[in-house]
C-alpha cells in the first residue's frame, strides 16, 4: 500500500507530536504508512503525488485571513507552498483532507471568503450533515448529527463556488465541504479526543484562543465532553483511498 502524507505546521513539538499521534490513532496507520512533513521547518519539497495514497493537512495557529503585513515570513512561505500544492491537488482531484487550517487554505485557494465572522471558542459543538453530506462516501455511516471539537478564530463565511457543503453547525455554517470528488476540508478537528484537546489548550493557552486565566475551567469543561464520531471520517478516508 502506498503511504499517506501528513502535512503539519505546528512549531511546538508537544502539539506536533500529539497531532501526529492522533492521526495515527484515528486512521489506524503505522508511522511508516503515515509519513509526515513539518512545513514550518523548511520549504515543502517537490512531491510526486502518485507516490501517496492521499494527503492530510493538520491544523495550527496560522490564520489565512490575517493581513499579510501581520503574517510571519514562515507563515507566508507555508501558505505559498500549500497554494502550489493545492493547484495540483485540485486539478488532479488527488485525495486530500484538510482539518481546521484546511478550511482556510482550501477555501481561500478556491475563491471562498474566509474571515473571523464565524470563529468558535474551544468546545464541543453539534455538527449537522447537509443532504449532500448524508450521501457523501467519506461520511458513510456517520450519524446526521454528531459532536465534534472546534476552536478557531476564522472560518469560511462564503463557500467557494467550486465546493459542495457537507456539514455545518449553529455557530459556523461551513463545517465541512468537498471540491471535486476527492478533495475535502473540515473546520472541526476529526482527529481530536479529550486528552489531545487538553494537551493543545495547555500548549496554546497564550495564543489568543481564550483568556489564560480560564484554563482550568476550560479543561474541566472539555473533560465532560463526549466526542466519539469524527475520527471515523479519517478511518474512512484511509479505507477509501488506501
Amino acid at each position: 500500500m502506498r503511504p499517506f502524507l501528513l502535512l503539519s505546521s505546528r512549531a511546538e513539538d508537544l502539539a506536533a507530536e500529539e497531532e501526529y499521534g492522533s492521526f495515527l490513532r484515528c486512521t489506524g496507520l503505522e508511522e511508516h504508512e503515515l509519513r509526515r512533513i513539518r512545513l514550518e521547518r523548511g520549504p515543502l519539497p517537490d512531491l510526486e503525488l502518485d507516490r501517496y495514497a492521499g494527503i492530510v493537512l493538520g491544523g495550527g495557529p496560522f490564520n489565512s485571513s490575517d493581513p499579510d503585513a501581520e503574517k510571519s515570513a514562515v507563515q507566508r512561505r507555508v501558505e505559498a507552498d500549500l497554494a502550489r500544492l493545492l493547484d495540483e491537488v485540485v486539478a488532479r482531484d488527488v485525495p486530500f483532507l484538510g482539518a481546521c487550517y484546511g478550511i482556510g487554505t482550501l477555501g481561500t485557494h478556491q475563491g471562498g471568503v474566509v474571515d473571523r465572522t464565524y470563529g468558535e471558542p474551544i468546545s464541543a459543538v453539534r455538527v449537522r450533515l447537509t443532504p449532500e453530506g448524508l450521501v457523501d462516501p467519506l461520511l458513510a455511516g456517520m450519524p446526521a448529527e454528531f459532536e465534534a471539537f472546534v476552536g478557531h478564530k476564522e472560518a469560511c463565511r462564503v463557500l467557494p463556488p467550486s465546493a459542495t457543503l457537507l456539514a455545518g453547525s449553529a455557530g459556523c455554517p461551513v463545517q465541512m465541504f468537498r471540491v471535486g470528488r476527492n478533495v475535502y476540508a473540515t473546520q472541526f478537528h476529526p482527529e481530536l479526543d479529550v486528552p489531545g484537546l487538553i494537551t493543545r489548550v495547555h500548549v496554546y493557552q497564550h495564543a489568543g484562543y481564550f483568556d489564560p486565566g480560564e484554563l482550568s475551567e476550560l479543561v474541566d469543561g472539555i473533560r465532560t465532553a463526549v466526542v466519539t464520531e469524527p475520527g471515523r471520517i479519517l478511518a474512512t478516508f484511509v479505507a477509501r483511498y488506501g
